[in-house]
């Protein structure tokens, strides 16, 4: 995958764009359904303030924790499947 020089090629600078959109849209999508899962019930029942309140940190400190961890672990899996064979190990694929 590396061309001279130890450059990357536009293919795989392509394929690093897309991954990182993709951990990011996800994550972010991922981050939206568990806020709203959490917070969601505070409005639909007509909770208290207090309790709304407490429901709200919670879902943002659990979204945004969600968050990052997902952006981590896509890009991380990612680095891990792009990397070459190493030398002198069995391919499982041939």
């Amino acid at each position: 995958m590396e061309s001279h020089g130890g450059r990357r090629g536009q293919a795989e600078r392509d394929a690093i764009t897309v991954e990182i959109g993709y951990a990011l849209f996800s994550a972010a999508f991922a981050a939206a359904l568990l806020f709203a899962a959490i917070v969601g019930p505070a409005y639909v029942f007509d909770l208290s303030k207090g309790t709304r309140g407490t429901l709200v940190g919670v879902g943002t400190t659990v979204a945004v924790m969600l968050f990052f961890a997902r952006v981590v672990s896509v890009l991380t899996r990612f680095r891990r499947e792009s990397q070459p064979n190493q030398p002198g190990r069995t391919n499982p694929d041939s």
